[in-house]
Order: structure tokens, then sequence, then C-alpha cells
């Protein structure tokens, strides 16, 4: 008699299909003795999801946030066993342990969960109270989770077993945490560079200038060079987003010229002034431009 079970007699018939179906199935069966009491480990509890939103300078240097979440958890009263305080599971007696039984159907033998013990290979004679047996209780908690610099939007953290309890005393599932970032007035990003737009007046550009900056960790001073055209970008190095193996990224200026909506009689006659000598020393904007 061949002995298969059910879960692997299932899927190896189903996907093997073509040639070497049986052959998969004998192979796998000798191959892994161990499968039907490995059916018989107590289960790992689900993956639960939640969300959190991040400022944006959070985000880049890295925080750490407190999460309050409602999931199942070890029972606090029985730690996990199911069984009341003072006695423990005791191993089933039909299946001796391994949570499956056997039956012969033809040929074939095929191995099946256990109905006494559900699968577990123990039962449980006086359940905890609190949990009715299960080990798990649904309990609000706050955990605290440290998000790394440089968390992208929409990016996910896992942190191994905060997850929902397994059942009996099994391993706890995962959270997994997805990490909403919110806007910056100043700062943009670009991979790991920051990105922020200078307003410079005219004269900046043209004589040249420092101006200081804000960057993560406080402001530098970016030096404008004389003759810098409208729109061009000056980068900092260093004064981006920390990398996850080290250093950081960079600080990306873009100037921008702010033109002024209103100007006194003196500003005006002496910006006059300006355009007049701009023209005779041969000054043209537009020169090349658009076959001019």
């Amino acid at each position: 008699t061949v002995q298969f079970t059910r879960g692997y007699l299932l899927g190896g018939a189903a996907a093997g299909g073509g040639a070497g179906g049986v052959g998969d199935l004998l192979g796998g069966f000798f191959t892994r003795g161990g499968g039907a009491r490995a059916a018989a480990r107590p289960r790992r509890g689900s993956d639960v999801e939640t969300e959190t939103t991040l400022g944006f300078r959070e985000a880049a240097q890295g925080v750490t946030v407190p999460l309050r979440m409602t999931s199942p958890s070890p029972c606090t009263t029985c730690h996990g066993s199911g069984a009341k305080p003072g006695t423990s599971p005791r191993v089933c007696p039909h299946c001796n342990g391994t949570g499956v039984v056997s039956r012969n159907q033809g040929a074939f033998g095929f191995s099946e969960p256990c109905d006494d013990c559900r699968g577990t290979g123990s039962i449980i004679d006086d359940p905890c109270s609190d949990c009715r047996g299960t080990g798990i209780q649904n309990r609000t908690r706050t955990i605290t989770v440290r998000i790394p610099p440089g968390v992208r939007d929409g990016q996910r953290i896992r942190l191994a077993g905060q997850g929902e309890a397994g059942l009996r005393g099994a391993p706890a599932g995962d959270l997994f945490v997805t990490v909403h970032v919110s806007q910056d007035k100043v700062f943009g990003r670009n991979g790991d560079d920051l990105t922020l737009v200078l307003p410079v007046s005219y004269t900046e550009l043209v004589l040249g200038t420092t101006v200081s900056v804000p960057t993560l960790e406080g402001r530098v001073g970016v030096k404008v060079p004389p003759g810098t055209a409208d729109g061009r970008t000056l980068r900092v190095r260093g004064r981006g987003v920390p990398k996850r193996g080290g250093g950081a990224g960079d600080l990306l200026v873009t100037v921008k010229v702010a033109v002024p909506q209103k100007l006194d009689d003196n500003a005006t006659e002496a910006l006059r002034r300006y355009a007049e000598a701009e023209k005779t020393s041969g000054f043209d904007p537009r020169a090349g431009w658009a076959g001019a």
C-alpha cells in the first residue's frame, strides 16, 4: 500500500499533468518522509497590515512612532497554550500527536486531519475560560515602530512576529506598515537627493551672491556665481536624504528670479538707465533666437 497525504496528492495530480505526474508524486512522497507529521505543527498567525502618515522631514530623517492597533494576540491568562492555568494540553490519543490520521481506499492510503484534535495533535480537557481554548484574544496594544531614514511614500515595512498570534502558542504572523509621506512646503525629493527652488533677484544672478538655504540639519550658505542663468541648478553635496548604507544624497538648489510687482520712482528710473546701458553695451537677450 502506498500512502500519500491528501494535500500532496491533490496538489501534485492537479499541477503535475502530462508525463511524469505519478513519478513526481512517488518521488515527492519518498523524499518527504516527515510530510504527515509536519501537518500537525500549530498554525502560524496571519499577517496584519496597517498604515501610518509621516511628515516629509520625519520620513527623510527617520522617526520612532507609536502604533495603536487591535488584533488577535496571545492570551494573557494561559500565555497562548489554550489550557486553563495549572493544566496543560495532552497528546491526542487518536493520532498520537501527529495531527493526521490514515485511511485506505483501494490500493492507496490517504492521510487527513484528525477530527478529534482538529489537526493540532493535542487535546485540551480544561480550556482557558478567557480565550475558550484558542490561546488568542483580541487585544488593543500599542507598539513602537522605528521608521528608518529615507523611507519613501507607499513603502511597506515588515515587523517580524508583530502580527496576529498563532493558535495555541504557534509563531505569530508579521506586521506590515505602509508609510504615507506628506508633501513639504520647501523640499522635494528625487531619489536620495533633496530639491528646492531658491528665489533670487536679477541683480543677485548678474553680480553673484551667497544665500543661506535650509537643509534637514540646519542651514548652509550656497554660492551663486556671477552671471548665473535663471533656472540653473546648484548642487550641495551630502546634504540630501540619508542612505541605508551610509552617507547621504545631495541638495539640488534651483535658482528662480523673483520679479518685483511694484517699484518706487528711484528704482524705476535706475532700471531704465540700466536698460539703456545694457543696449549700449551690445547685449541682446534674443540674439540668435527664432532665426533673429
